[in-house]
């Protein structure tokens, strides 16, 4: 198991996502869905790559218990927020968003707290992979 790698390649999917979202919202003019670009950018991309970046410099945290687990519960969570903040703008799912969002959300959130907890415990500076 190589989680930092596994954290960065799901980074990039979020990036793709998110330019195309950006360049649609653009040529469309529809820029109702701003929000939902801002939070596949810094939620999906640049919050996904960083762990993933620490990851990778600190792999015993990555592949502990805690870094499999925060994985899991933040990538499934984050695609159904972010499914949940797409319906929020369209009118006919409007009523079913919350249940979505009140899904996703704590799923994300406790993979989140558990990247934390990874962090204070199993990330050393004696831990690092260092080039030699």
């Amino acid at each position: 198991f190589y989680m930092g790698a596994k954290w960065l390649k799901i980074s990039i999917l979020y990036l793709i996502f998110g330019v195309a979202l950006g360049m649609f919202m653009s040529g469309t003019l529809q820029l109702q869905w701003a929000a939902l670009h801002a939070h596949v950018n810094l939620a999906g991309w640049a919050s996904i790559a960083i762990i993933g970046l620490i990851y990778s410099v600190y792999p015993k945290a990555g592949n502990s218990k805690l870094g499999i687990w925060s994985f899991w519960l933040y990538n499934i969570g984050m695609p159904i927020f972010f499914i949940s903040i797409f319906m929020i703008y369209t009118p006919s799912l409007r009523a079913y968003a919350h249940t979505l969002t009140f899904i996703g959300g704590p799923a994300a959130f406790i993979g989140i707290i558990l990247v934390a907890v990874n962090l204070f415990k199993n990330v050393h500076g004696s831990d690092a992979i260092t080039r030699q």
